[in-house]
């Protein structure tokens, strides 16, 4: 997993499909858009756009095995448990066809708002959503998905 700021994308230059992304990011105008998904032209991946609330609490991590997640929240802010698929204890349900794998397990707390954001591989499990101690507010995200 990576956990970073916009500040810092220079150091992706090397991963070109997650550059872009955060290139996508910061160039983007995201009020000008609708919720969605847009596929990236030349770079075979998309992105969804969603809005929502956040929830009290998600205790189904999730996890991809044939995309990589970049996961930035526009507006709003989100507690996401983070955790390593190898170290969760059980699986409650796999979606094989939609790539998404339904996990029980210890996780780590990484808080999504202003320029951050999170890179998820396929041994990261993630719960997004979480809402943040300050209470729920609207959110509105920007979810990247890149075939591994």
């Amino acid at each position: 997993m990576i956990f970073d700021s916009l500040k810092n994308m220079d150091n992706y230059k090397g991963i070109p499909r997650i550059y872009r992304a955060l290139e996508i990011i910061r160039d983007t105008d995201f009020s000008r858009l609708e919720d969605g998904t847009y596929e990236v032209d030349g770079f075979g991946f998309r992105y969804m756009l969603q809005s929502y609330t956040a929830e009290k609490d998600n205790d189904r991590p999730e996890a991809h095995r044939e995309f990589i997640d970049v996961q930035y929240l526009i507006s709003g802010r989100e507690r996401m448990g983070v955790g390593l698929v190898s170290d969760m204890t059980e699986e409650v349900e796999a979606r094989p066809e939609g790539d998404i794998w339904f996990y029980r397990g210890p996780l780590d707390s990484i808080t999504l708002q202003d320029d951050r954001f999170a890179v998820l591989f396929p041994n990261d499990a993630h719960a997004p959503g979480i809402v943040p101690p300050e209470g729920p507010a609207a959110v509105r995200k920007c979810v990247f998905k890149i075939h591994v």
